[in-house]
């Protein structure tokens, strides 16, 4: 008999056929009898996704809001985990969305209290969640906040050395500083020009002690589709250095909101060169015993790298709304390009034979070889500009070029879906003209099964939607029409935004109002959602939550879009549109259009909600644009 599985179960039965048995009485019977509405729609889902794991294959469960689907796939994927004794991943699209999974009205409480189990559930968060100790000391010195001194002196005893690791406490996850804004994390929060290999208070770090215990769970990790390709692409690396992966073996894995997953991979995949990254690594290396010939060839490197930078900050172009420049041709940048090339190179030749004469630290010089021959790599792909994306980015500390990788999809194929476990794609929008080839050949997968199932609510009962159309670039018109729409709802808004720069411009020409307003980047985001949950006349504003806010009841009661979701014009983008016939109809319009009937989908969450949505358009939009936003909606004009 085992024990651990919610159902009984001998040595002569069918796993399958008894999970099923306790799936249908799951549905038909417990839940029901515990206040949950039957739902022919998710037992529809339920049973297709049993022969997913039944037959271990990869299937898209497209499936619309208020399907149940989040509670279908955490029951089988519990029972899979135990039954093979690996941990079950689900993969969110972010981090928001992870705490919306494992907050206290969630759907893993509502399991855990409906069937009485008791659910091992871990979460893996992604590494700009921590704070770093290194970024924190600098900040607390050369910082004016209140806020940063304060997570200082909240820091356990043991990260000073003080108590032995036998007094613990987990610590250095951004969700526990609420009162932090954007900018001040930035300032103390983990960046990718950190190198915590090399880093003496590792074993101090909160990120570091956070892996030891998720890796223990027995049913379920939650992580970001961020965290899970870093995974993918780093794991065979860490092994080399003698590190664990970041995630242990699992059983199976549940991509939520599955249709972001390409750009995940394609940002785990990302190179970033910083010129600051390089000299530190430089300077480390300065300080042993080398060459004369050696010391030289450094120091020609770091001036070749200042040089580098400073004609790529002259030269590139910024791109609004976005935090990224293009870098132009140029052929100064692509000569400096490939002189850097070339003494990276000549640096690597160089460090063998140091090797040899035992004159260098180990440690440094291993950190030094890594660092190199990541950097020799990137820069081969700047300078070929083969199948790659390049970016510049500034900040006020730092430069650093950006190289991603075009296509990804050979990569998945080889590294994620040829093993032969069970792979759930979940999202209300995973297919295009009821096609799933799109996804399916962007992501690399030849094989796969899928289902598409339609929302049980009535929407032309509960939602209104209304289309306004304003002049051209009248933003003080769309302002004054959504404070009007405030006003009316009484608060209980969610007004959504196309890019961080338009909720900034808002932000900056609200007044004083009887309502609560909440910005995003104010304070940690999940606080900011728990707030507009709890406080029942306020107004959340946001640019990220088109995907998986979760908020029932009389608290969201508007939806106001205020643009019309088209991508940026950033790098990534704009590689998109160039390999396309037509860029607008093959990129924007389709994202655009995502997008959308994600946002529209926040209002109605349960059976008991209704609302309206305001869509702001402008009298530019053409008309068989408009045609296209008409066909997406889930209710009829009114």
């Amino acid at each position: 008999m085992i024990q651990s599985l919610p159902f009984p179960i001998t040595k002569e039965d069918s796993f399958y056929d008894k999970l099923s048995e306790w799936i249908g009485d799951v549905f038909y019977d417990i839940l029901p009898e515990k206040g949950f509405e039957l739902r022919d729609e998710q037992i529809f889902m339920a049973f297709q996704l049993e022969k997913a794991f039944k037959e271990k294959q990869v299937m898209f469960a497209e499936a619309g809001v208020g399907t149940g689907k989040t509670l279908a796939y955490l029951l089988y994927a519990i029972c899979y985990a135990r039954y093979t004794n690996k941990p079950a991943i689900i993969s969110c699209a972010d981090e928001t969305l992870i705490e919306q999974l494992v907050k206290e009205e969630g759907d893993i409480q509502k399991i855990k209290e409906a069937l009485g189990l008791t659910v091992d559930v871990r979460l893996a968060k992604y590494h700009d969640q921590y704070l770093c100790l290194k970024k924190l000391e600098h900040a607390v010195n050369t910082v004016d906040s209140e806020g940063i001194d304060q997570v200082y002196d909240s820091l356990p005893k043991f990260v000073h050395g003080n108590e032995s690791m036998s007094a613990y406490t987990a610590y250095g996850d951004r969700k526990q500083y609420p009162y932090l804004n954007d900018e001040e994390w930035s300032q103390v929060g983990w960046d990718q020009l950190q190198n915590c290999f090399s880093c003496d208070v590792r074993h101090r770090c909160g990120q570091t002690l956070s892996r030891d215990h998720y890796r223990k769970s027995s049913d379920l990790i939650i992580c970001s589709h961020d965290f899970f390709m870093e995974h993918t692409w780093t794991k065979e690396k860490r092994k080399r250095e003698g590190q664990l992966p970041l995630l242990p073996e699992y059983s199976c894995v549940v991509f939520d909101e599955g249709h972001l997953l390409e750009y995940s991979a394609q940002k785990a995949l990302t190179y970033k060169i910083g010129e600051a990254t390089l000299a530190t690594v430089l300077e480390a290396l300065i300080a042993n015993e080398v060459r004369e010939e050696t010391l030289y060839m450094i120091e020609d490197l770091i001036d070749m790298s200042e040089n580098f930078f400073a004609v790529l900050h002259e030269q590139s172009v910024p791109v609004t709304g976005s935090n990224r420049s293009e870098i132009p041709a140029s052929n100064e940048i692509h000569s400096l390009a490939v002189k850097l090339h070339k003494k990276v190179e000549e640096l690597e030749e160089s460090l063998v034979f140091e090797a040899e004469l035992y004159t260098i630290n180990e440690y440094d010089l291993k950190v030094t070889e890594e660092y190199l021959e990541q950097l020799n790599y990137s820069l081969s792909l700047f300078v070929k500009n083969e199948q790659a994306i390049t970016w510049f980015e500034q900040t006020e500390n730092s430069k650093t070029l950006v190289i991603m990788p075009r296509l990804v999809q050979e990569i998945l194929s080889e590294e994620v879906f040829s093993k032969k476990i069970p792979y759930i794609f979940s999202s209300a929008t995973l297919s295009n003209d009821g096609s799933f080839d799109y996804i399916a050949d962007s992501l690399g997968i030849k094989d796969s099964s899928h289902f598409s199932v339609s929302s049980p609510f009535e929407y032309d009962e509960v939602m209104d939607i209304k289309l306004p159309v304003f002049s051209t670039d009248d933003a003080d018109a769309k302002l004054t029409y959504t404070l009007n729409s405030i006003k009316e709802a009484e608060g209980r808004t969610l007004v959504l935004f196309k890019s961080k720069e338009e909720l900034q411009w808002f932000k900056k020409r609200t007044e004083s109002s009887p309502y609560s307003f909440y910005f995003e980047g104010d304070v940690e985001i999940s606080e900011l959602v728990k707030k507009f949950q709890e406080e029942e006349t306020s107004v959340l504003f946001s640019y990220h939550l088109w995907e998986g806010l979760d908020v029932p009841g009389d608290s969201l009661k508007n939806v106001v879009i205020f643009s019309l979701p088209y991508p940026p014009h950033d790098p990534v983008f704009q590689a998109k549109r160039s390999a396309c016939a037509n860029p607008f109809e093959q990129v924007d319009l389709p994202y655009m259009l995502l997008r959308l009937r994600q946002g529209i989908g926040r209002l109605i969450r349960t059976g008991e909600d209704s609302g309206t949505v305001h869509i702001l358009t402008e009298k530019s939009l053409s008309r068989s644009t408009l045609d296209k936003v008409i066909s997406v909606l889930p209710t009829s004009l009114k």
